[in-house]
């Protein structure tokens, strides 16, 4: 079945950073477009990165230019490097798999972990 393990997160002061991993299993890693979710507190789950199978990856606007996602094939593992962070950055991270439908991306099935909590004092 289908594992995705969330670690990395952590409390911060605005304008530290923070490197969030994601071990996944119980799927074909490397030829899935993975993202990276965000709960804030009181909102709904949002996508603030995806990264294709191919390597192409996008942005929520609110993270661009501050955050980095990357994948390791061989290690079937996810990363979101988390630069300049600021409070509105908190929440419980999420990583899933993604599919693409018309003009976004959203996530592929129900697959979830226990997420990650990053929180971001000012």
């Amino acid at each position: 079945q289908v594992s995705l393990v969330e670690s990395g997160g952590g409390f911060v002061q605005a304008g530290d950073s923070l490197r969030l991993s994601c071990v996944a299993s119980g799927f074909t890693f490397r030829d899935n477009d993975m993202g990276w979710f965000l709960q804030a507190p009181g909102k709904e789950r949002e996508l603030v990165a995806a990264l294709s199978s191919r390597g192409s990856a996008t942005y929520a606007d609110s993270v661009k230019a501050r955050f980095t996602i990357s994948r390791d094939n061989a290690k079937n593992t996810l990363y979101l490097q988390m630069n300049s962070l600021k409070s509105e950055d908190t929440g419980v991270y999420y990583c899933a798999p993604l599919s693409f439908w018309g003009d976004r991306y959203l996530p592929l099935g129900d697959y979830w972990g226990q997420g990650t909590q990053v929180t971001v004092s000012s």
